[in-house]
């Protein structure tokens, strides 16, 4: 009798919306909420796409452009210290840095933008616009481009798979709000981890104690004891949990788990990318490509090298030019790399001009004035070098590139039309495309990158 009080009283307490709740944010966080949104925003598409993914390796602090894609061999010591020899590429008149030898090998894959600019040195605010294309202070905070693709390349019927649609491996970018105005469901799905550990712990579907049978006893023992949820069974909200359920399951225990599972490649192919988190990192990224995700970002710091810069990327160069030849190579190999754009780059660069002095023993700090970027794939040409700057890599002196030009080139690429939408809580009118909506002035755009599309 107590027992058949204690469920009448527990049906009365726990609301459907309650309950939905408590369903829907377990399993680590990972079940779309985007299963409750029926509106798919996917009819807002007018261009057939050429690129299908994004991987964007942010290296968060800005990378020094003189020592990767921009060398300036004849700006002297106090530009170039000990990174003074540039070598050549496999097109013609093209050089990068020294400590990038198998990148070099690559150069007909990729193109280099040396012309980005902003002007901005402040790690939140220039983040802010190199993700999400906007200027601080328009009064609404957008989102980033990982959130903007999910929502228009994310979401059924464009996207079907298990996984989330927007990933970062393997921690949050940070610095910047993700989705900005728009719903939570459009932040990434980020893994936590280290992928050169043996088991890559990703959380909330693979765990470095509980293995896979332990698991799937768990979800049996869940079915046989939920039978509050069997006795609700016809609610039309208890089906759409239930669908959560299992898509959640699919996640821990089915064909979307396989996705991190690195050790199902190859040592030969798990060696070329390196044994590091960065290298496995990538070598994840192509794997989730494979599985059709739509966007994918490694968060790779470390390139705030205030003091004794050189040391860091003599550290630091070697492990990226193995890592992205390996991607570039392997997207290559697999055909993946005409449907997937790989954009490399930071919030800016790092100043041309090094800093000998005590306390910063040769240190590069904040630069956004002229900075470089990596695209590869995905509808971009590769062999080419768009923008140019002076003889100590100081000024854009030829085609600037401001971060909204390369944006809106990548949503034209991906398909999302110059007009789409976003959604915003008060319904406010708020463009994907800044061009479109009209907060890009003629004298801060060089307009999209069409020499390489």
């Amino acid at each position: 009798m107590a027992k058949r009080k204690n469920r009448t009283y527990l049906k009365k307490k726990i609301t459907r919306k309650s309950f939905f709740k408590s369903v829907l944010y377990g399993a680590g966080g990972i079940i779309f909420t985007g299963l409750l949104d029926s509106k798919a925003f996917g009819q807002l598409l007018e261009n057939k796409p050429k690129a299908k993914s994004v991987i964007q390796i942010w290296m968060w602090g800005g990378p020094p452009h003189l020592d990767t894609f921009d060398p300036k061999p004849d700006a002297g010591k106090d530009y170039c210290g000990p990174l003074n020899r540039p070598i050549d590429t496999n097109v013609p008149g093209i050089k990068i840095g020294q400590l990038l030898p198998l990148l070099a090998k690559q150069a007909d894959k990729y193109s280099l933008l040396r012309g980005m600019t902003h002007g901005n040195t402040g790690h939140e605010t220039a983040a802010y616009m190199v993700q999400t294309g906007r200027k601080p202070g328009e009064g609404l905070v957008y989102p980033g481009m990982g959130a903007v693709v999910s929502l228009f390349r994310g979401q059924p019927p464009e996207y079907k798979g298990a996984l989330p649609p927007y990933i970062t491996v393997t921690t949050p970018q940070g610095r910047f709000s993700e989705c900005g105005f728009m719903a939570s469901k459009y932040k990434p799905f980020s893994t936590g981890g280290d992928p050169s550990r043996e088991p890559f712990a990703v959380e909330g579907i693979v765990s470095e104690t509980v293995s896979e049978e332990r698991q799937k006893t768990r979800k049996e023992f869940l079915k046989n004891i939920d039978s509050f949820t069997r006795s609700m069974m016809e609610d039309p909200l208890v089906k759409v949990i239930e669908s959560c359920q299992e898509q959640a399951y699919s996640m821990i225990l089915g064909e979307a788990r396989r996705g991190f599972l690195l050790n199902e490649e190859t040592k030969e192919t798990r060696d070329l990318y390196g044994r590091n988190r960065f290298g496995q990192s990538c070598l994840l990224a192509k794997r989730l490509v494979e599985r059709g995700v739509p966007y994918i970002t490694i968060n790779y710091g470390g390139w705030d090298t205030h003091k004794r810069h050189f040391e860091a990327m003599n550290q630091k160069l070697p492990e990226f030019d193995k890592a992205l030849s390996a991607l570039i190579q392997d997207l290559t190999d697999k055909k993946l790399l005409d449907s997937t754009i790989v954009i490399c780059g930071g919030e800016f660069g790092r100043t041309p001009r090094i800093s000998w002095e005590d306390p910063w023993y040769g240190g590069r700090s904040h630069y956004g004035k002229a900075f470089s970027y990596f695209v590869a794939g995905g509808g971009f040409k590769g062999g080419q070098v768009v923008g140019k700057t002076d003889g100590t890599g100081e000024n854009v002196i030829e085609r600037p590139i401001y971060p909204w030009d390369l944006i809106v080139s990548m949503y034209e690429l991906l398909g999302i039309d110059k007009n789409a939408k976003l959604p915003h809580p008060q319904g406010l009118t708020a463009y994907a495309n800044p061009y479109t909506a009209g907060v890009i002035s003629a004298k801060e755009t060089g307009g999209m990158l069409k020499e390489i599309m």
